[in-house]
């Protein structure tokens, strides 16, 4: 097993990296870059060392400063989390060449499941349902029109490499097709460095599940059940659950084993999670293999709290050397779990990212509620990063009990300093359609004007909310009576949106 673990990332899951460290007796130690030096994750590793400036190519994406960071600390391992170069083959390589333990899959397998043309082939091969469409070794605009006349529009026109929707573009004819490349191959080239395109048949109204994969070096591959993920802005998640309501044992049991082929035809290793769409739901519905992300997840809290495993602890174990801690026939779905990401962003003005101070943070505090956070009371949100500030994820032994305590734990969730998207949350968590399960990835996008948009009261409960904060930060130093720093307001105010 590793002495030192160096965590390559920061935020939430570096927390989450570093608290699993600290569980299994291994030495954590952490990067920051200059807009991090005081971020939570810092004061929680037994070290941290700076790899550079605010902006994450001088820092969390250099490979060199990464590397000289666990090179410095003499680190036997480095945990990438997710994001930053979680997927990126070639520090994977430089890792193994510098003798240092990446955990996570082999830059073998990163590289053959990383392109989504190569995936694709990769799944057909194993016998996984792909959804129609064509890679064309020609990628000029003509060979891509015939290859959409072929499909059949609409068509949807992705990028090859990455993920999270950057570059993929909705063709509904063949007049909007060259402009609609033209945009997609600089938006690719621009964030992974590779323009390569391919089109596939747009399906109207899908529903996005995902099943968690884990493999060892001694050929166990198992699938640690699904994730709801239809709640989507942007191609980026929102809320998820497990288990699916569109999944019943028998196609659970389907979509598990083609996640586990697919695993295993691509000699994968550590964790990771194969994606589908499905079209309708029960015995009937179908399902396309959609694209391998090579990595841990921003939602595994989810199938953690549900088959009640810990997959960052079991990543480690797998880097090392020891197999999986647990069979196929061990795993099992107990009960029901949803994860809200809350970010720092106003839903109301086009999910604006938000920057400043943390005023005031308190986390629920109930059975069943689990909060995954990067920040605490007076940390600092930089525009530099992705603004999630914490997942808020709970369980219960239904669906409708998860539901219900979700809601009740962000009414019981403030954080004031800066706009956070929980009015949202609550407002999707309460939607009729939510509570009813008919999900679709495209729900958001129709719902948006009524979940997202102003409020009656919003402005008067955010001048509520500012009072209170400025109150709270007072402190000591406001000359308050004895014991009044015992007293928190938020235990006589009512829930508002803020």
């Amino acid at each position: 097993m590793f002495a030192r673990v160096l965590v390559a990332n920061r935020g939430e899951i570096a927390v989450r990296v570093i608290r699993a460290c600290r569980e299994m007796g291994l030495e954590p130690i952490a990067i920051y870059s200059d807009a991090d030096e005081r971020a939570l994750h810092t004061s929680l590793a037994a070290r941290a060392v700076r790899v550079g400036g605010a902006p994450a190519s001088d820092s969390y994406l250099s490979i060199e400063s990464v590397l000289a960071a666990a090179r410095t600390v003499k680190a036997d391992a480095v945990h990438p989390g997710y994001g930053f170069l979680s997927e990126n083959a070639e520090f994977a390589a430089a890792c193994a060449a510098a003798g240092i333990v990446f955990i996570g899959p082999s830059p073998e397998a990163m590289r053959l499941v990383g392109s989504k043309i190569n995936a694709r082939a990769l799944a057909e091969r194993a016998g996984v349902p792909v959804i129609p469409g064509e890679a064309p070794a020609d990628q000029g605009d003509t060979a891509l029109q015939a290859a959409a006349a072929r499909i059949g529009f609409p068509v949807l026109l992705k990028p090859s490499a990455g993920g999270g929707g950057i570059g993929m573009k909705v063709v509904t004819a063949a007049a909007g097709l060259s402009d609609a490349a033209a945009q997609a191959r600089r938006e690719a080239q621009a964030a992974f460095g590779d323009p390569t395109l391919y089109l596939e048949r747009l399906i109207a109204e899908p529903r996005h599940v995902e099943f968690q994969i884990m493999a060892d070096h001694h050929g166990s591959v198992v699938h640690v059940f699904e994730r709801e993920c239809s709640l989507q802005r942007r191609h980026q998640k929102v809320i998820e659950e497990s288990p699916s309501v569109a999944l019943t044992p028998a196609l659970r049991q389907r979509m598990g084993d083609a996640a586990v082929r697919v695993a295993t035809a691509a000699g994968y290793t550590g964790a990771g999670t194969v994606e589908f769409l499905v079209e309708g739901a029960g015995d009937g519905a179908r399902f396309y293999f959609l694209e391998v992300n090579a990595r841990l997840q921003v939602e595994h809290p989810v199938t953690e709290m549900v088959a009640g495993v810990d997959l960052v602890r079991a990543q480690i174990l797998v880097a090392a050397g020891e197999p999986l801690p647990w069979t196929q026939a061990q795993l099992g779905q107990r009960g029901h779990a949803i994860e809200a990401r809350v970010y720092a962003e106003d839903p109301a003005r086009g999910y604006l990212p938000q920057a400043g101070r943390v005023a005031l943070y308190r986390e629920p505090s109930m059975p069943g509620v689990r909060v995954d956070a990067g920040v605490t009371e007076g940390s600092d949100v930089s525009v530099h990063y992705d603004p999630l500030l914490a997942k808020l994820v709970v369980w219960g032994e239904t669906r409708e009990a998860a539901r219900r305590r979700a809601v009740a734990a962000l009414n019981a969730f403030p954080i004031l300093g800066l706009r956070t998207n929980q009015p949202l949350l609550r407002r999707l968590l309460e939607h009729p359609r939510f509570a009813a399960g008919a999900l679709d990835t495209h729900f958001l996008e129709r719902e948006h004007d009524a979940l997202a948009g102003p409020q009656p009261g919003d402005e008067t409960t955010r001048e509520v909310a500012a009072a209170v904060a400025g109150f709270v930060s007072l402190g000591p130093e406001a000359g308050e009576a004895p014991g009044f720093a015992a007293i928190d307001p938020w235990d006589r105010i009512a829930p508002f949106d803020v």
